[in-house]
């Protein structure tokens, strides 16, 4: 029952940081309604039952489930702020679509709650940026899109909120945008690491170790 509690506790306290956040970067109340499927019962119930309060419920049934996640899969086609709702696939290919602005700066309020939530002792205004830098090369997102999330945590790590005010970011997306191709397509998986055949025998190693949800 604890976990179910404290699940509950970490929703509530995500959504509300990233509601502040948003507020900060003028897009409060699109924000309000971020994360709302999180009470669903078919990705509530499942996040307790994978919840450990060091990492992710998605990353922790990845371990116990084959690597697939069905919380991972359920969440991010429904919520477009994640850059996994942005991606298609076709012809053997990956297409990612460039984000909307509303939606990526949604995804840096997100990033930088989560960052806090799950260990505000130690928070500081670059570990969401560096957090970043490490996985963004095997994330499926479009090179605008990472070239505007890379802009605005950096412009947080040196500036705080105040470097992301609506008009900069707009202004930062609107340049961004127009250097790129608006899809970009993958031919090649942009692996890490060979996985080991089952799940309970990976390693996490120290870069994925932060606690990120």
């Amino acid at each position: 029952m604890s976990r179910f509690f404290r699940h509950f506790g970490l929703v509530n306290r995500h959504r509300w940081h990233v509601f502040t956040n948003g507020c900060r970067c003028g897009i409060g109340f699109h924000c309000f309604f971020h994360d709302l499927s999180k009470y669903h019962p078919k990705e509530f119930l499942r996040s307790v039952k994978y919840f450990n309060g060091k990492h992710s419920p998605v990353f922790e049934e990845r371990l116990q489930n084959d690597y697939f996640s069905f919380i991972c899969q359920r969440h991010t086609r429904r919520n477009k702020h994640h850059w996994e709702y942005w991606t298609d696939y076709f012809q053997g290919h990956i297409l990612a679509m460039t984000m909307p602005w509303k939606y990526a700066t949604e995804y840096v309020c997100d990033m930088l709650s989560a960052s806090y939530c799950y260990d505000p002792k130690t928070f500081t205004k670059e570990k969401t940026l560096n957090y970043f830098l490490a996985r963004a090369n095997h994330y499926y997102m479009s090179d605008a899109t990472r070239e505007y999330v890379a802009w605005c945590l950096t412009r947080y790590r040196d500036l705080g909120f105040a470097g992301l005010k609506k008009k900069d970011t707009q202004k930062a997306y609107e340049e961004i945008t127009a250097r790129h191709d608006r899809v970009k397509v993958y031919d090649a998986l942009a692996q890490v690491d060979a996985l080991p055949p089952r799940a309970n025998e990976f390693i996490i190693p120290s870069s994925l170790q932060d606690k990120q949800p």
